[in-house]
């Protein structure tokens, strides 16, 4: 990586609860490509001054994570339709002190069922309803998924979502038998809540794909279980890489090889 000068760019994440994935990911691909680029991850207590700080500061791109997906919305300049039609952000470019916002969760989500070729007839559950959930569930109906249940306790942002693309509402765990599992939660996620299994035994045991979209760590106790039962599993890892490389790909317009995905993925996590 150049050393640090006057004339770097650079990009930010903001989150509740900061990882390593991303300011590796990122910082690996300018070191190997050789951009003047340097990202670092930040989390804030007043999304509003950090986001006229990425205005004022000329901040290149900058990743949102939970709980601010959401909240930026109004401070913005320009949704772009992957972020307007699920009312959800993860991305924010910076041209000039305009900011405009994308949805790259929603692209990888996308991508991922396509290349897993997870069958659109399966009934699916997702757990959660918040600004991730909104990608992932916008992604299954785009995919041509009909049957699709939200598992959420949150009694306005649930049903709301499910109405959204014409699915179901639950608040209780339903009876096993969707053969699509979906976390969408902090369940399993590194941190106080790291050993909950976001769904029970008995619902892994009798769905066929298991797709957790916690990045960190990767083998939540839900994946180890889909993996025990020799389930097609979708990871939050696969997740994080394609949401960060088309992020990536905004901020520098330089086009990514699924190699080079590849190697920043593993160096990513390779604590």
């Amino acid at each position: 990586m150049p050393i640090l000068n006057k004339d770097m760019t650079l990009c930010i994440s903001l989150s509740g609860r900061p990882s390593n994935l991303g300011t590796r990911f990122h910082n690996y691909l300018y070191d190997k490509l050789g951009l003047n680029f340097i990202y670092k991850a930040f989390s804030t207590d007043d999304i509003e001054g950090a986001i006229r700080g990425v205005r004022a500061l000329g901040i290149r791109g900058c990743s949102v994570s939970m709980p601010f997906k959401e909240a930026v919305i109004p401070l913005v300049d320009e949704m772009e339709e992957s972020a307007a039609a699920i009312e959800s952000v993860n991305t924010i470019v910076n041209d000039g002190g305009r900011l405009s916002a994308s949805n790259t969760d929603y692209e990888a989500v996308a991508s991922l069922l396509a290349s897993h070729r997870v069958d659109p007839s399966l009934p699916v559950l997702v757990r959660g309803s918040g600004g991730m959930a909104k990608a992932v569930v916008a992604a299954f109906r785009g995919a041509g998924f009909d049957d699709l249940t939200v598992l959420a306790r949150n009694a306005t942002a649930g049903p709301a979502l499910a109405d959204k693309y014409g699915y179901r509402w639950t608040a209780d765990d339903p009876e096993p038998g969707a053969q699509v599992l979906v976390n969408v939660t902090p369940l399993g996620m590194d941190g106080p809540q790291s050993q909950v299994q976001s769904f029970s035994d008995e619902h892994v045991a009798a769905a066929s794909v298991v797709f957790d979209v916690v990045a960190f760590p990767a083998e939540t106790p839900l994946v180890l279980a889909g993996r025990a039962r020799d389930k097609q599993l979708i990871t939050g890892a696969e997740v994080i890489a394609l949401q960060a490389a088309r992020q990536f790909e905004r901020y520098t317009g330089v086009a990514l090889t699924s190699e080079l995905v590849a190697e920043a993925s593993e160096f990513s996590r390779a604590e």
